[in-house]
């Protein structure tokens, strides 16, 4: 007989709207599954860091149920509190204190004592290649050091769930990576629960087994990141126009374009043109064919596979780069279905 483990993570339609009428989230479902990696994609605004504040038993939503670790973060916080790690936005480290004396701290707070407590720390600051500043001022750290502290602290207790709210913002591409590598250890070698807040396309592709793209309040897209980028059939083909080009008639291309069997979705916005090929490569002729016939000189043409960026213009009706903006624009009503 097999059994089957319960989610790590089980958050049903969680509505939180702070004063102003601002609804930051508009029935937030999510499940993470025990020891996996769980991306929650989506812009700056879209909701990722309040749902990690009610989960982490930091804010309380106006309705909804959030399960964490098999305990009710609602009804039983404290409970939650000791079976989880937080790593939030800003360090919570000490930075007058070292990085031993941050360790330490934590520890003690959890109720770890003596020689176990030592041995933590020791193990943890050498997984993290902290050990040579182990006894300097958190102050004098670099960013990158900083931020792996600040998971080493996450991680005194040994939770059962690691929440790692944008980690890697501010870092650097160097200690970016550095990070990234570390996380996919922690998932890979302890089996630990992570759930991952992230704006960055990439490291959501990298590191989550499964993502949910969020935006305004609530997930648009739910799965792996092979599985949404797969619904997206064909090659994303853009075409940048030279600054000298004279204006176009958006629709009358956008009509030509689509006449091609294999060409669809194609849109104008200015210079650029966006359309999606079942073949890349044997459509950029016929692009380009229509596009010398209106008399548009072209600077650039790129023909890639779906991204998520792809994936969540399909499902929020806009691009990740212009929702990142913060604009509050509405929503188009075709946003959310499949095309």
């Amino acid at each position: 007989m097999t059994t089957t483990r319960a989610p790590a993570v089980a958050a049903h339609n969680l509505i939180k709207t702070y004063p102003g009428d601002i609804k930051a989230l508009d029935g937030m479902d999510i499940t993470v599954g025990a020891g996996t990696v769980f991306g929650l994609l989506g812009p700056n605004g879209a909701g990722k860091s309040t749902t990690v504040k009610i989960l982490t038993t930091l804010a309380r939503p106006d309705s909804g149920t959030a399960i964490v670790a098999g305990h009710d973060a609602l009804r039983h916080p404290d409970r939650v509190r000791r079976a989880i790690g937080v790593v939030a936005q800003k360090s919570g480290a000490d930075p007058v204190a070292t990085g031993r004396e941050n360790l330490l701290l934590q520890g003690r707070l959890y109720g770890l004592r003596g020689a176990a407590l030592t041995r933590r720390a020791d193990e943890l600051l050498d997984r993290f290649d902290l050990t040579d500043a182990a006894k300097r001022l958190v102050k004098t750290y670099s960013g990158g050091m900083q931020r792996r502290l600040d998971v080493a602290i996450g991680l005194v207790h040994r939770p059962e769930v690691l929440f790692l709210d944008e980690p890697t913002t501010g870092l650097d591409p160097e200690a970016r990576t550095a990070m990234w590598e570390e996380i996919s250890r922690l998932a890979g070698d302890e089996g630990l629960t992570i759930l991952l807040t992230t704006h960055y396309l990439e490291e959501a592709d990298r590191l989550a087994e499964r993502v949910a793209i969020v935006d305004r309040g609530r997930v648009v897209a739910e799965g792996t990141p092979d599985e949404l980028k797969g619904e997206l059939h064909g090659d994303a083909v853009q075409v940048v126009l030279r600054e000298d080009a004279g204006p176009l008639d958006a629709r009358l291309l956008e009509t030509a374009l689509s006449e091609f069997a294999g060409v669809r979705e194609a849109v104008v916005d200015g210079r650029h043109l966006r359309a999606r090929a079942d073949d890349g490569p044997s459509a950029v002729p016929h692009v380009l064919a229509v596009l010398e016939r209106e008399g548009a000189a072209v600077a650039s043409v790129t023909v890639a596979r779906p991204s998520l960026d792809d994936v969540y213009l399909r499902y929020a009706g806009r691009r990740f780069a212009d929702a990142d903006t913060g604009d509050g624009a509405p929503v188009p009503a075709t946003a959310g279905g499949a095309r």
